[in-house]
């Protein structure tokens, strides 16, 4: 993982979320479509440059935050703006319709 995509934990996220637009990917390392998803996010990250951060929560490591925001299928990832939920997206995405989402917000 580049440091343009950073994995953040339980202690982390409220402070990584709260400022700015983030795109948070809630994933598991045994996920077949989770690692299909992470080089797509790295593609993102490049594309959007400062505008946003892109980060990724294990969720084997951080229930609680995947608890929080129902999270239930993975990949799942959340748009945030300022802390709040924006777009949610279920499943892997493509890079297009990321940046677009990450553009809009």
């Amino acid at each position: 993982m580049s440091q343009a995509v950073m994995e953040i934990g339980e202690h982390a996220f409220d402070g990584t979320i709260r400022d700015g637009i983030v795109l948070v990917d809630f994933w598991a390392p045994w996920c077949g479509p989770c690692r299909m998803q992470g080089p797509i996010l790295e593609t993102v990250a490049a594309a959007v440059g400062d505008r946003a951060a892109l980060v990724k929560v294990n969720v084997d490591e951080c229930p609680s935050a995947a608890e929080r925001f129902s999270v239930r299928t993975i990949p799942t990832l959340i748009l945030f703006k300022a802390g709040r939920e924006q777009r949610r997206f279920v499943g892997v995405q493509r890079h297009d319709v990321l940046v677009q989402a990450i553009t809009e917000a």
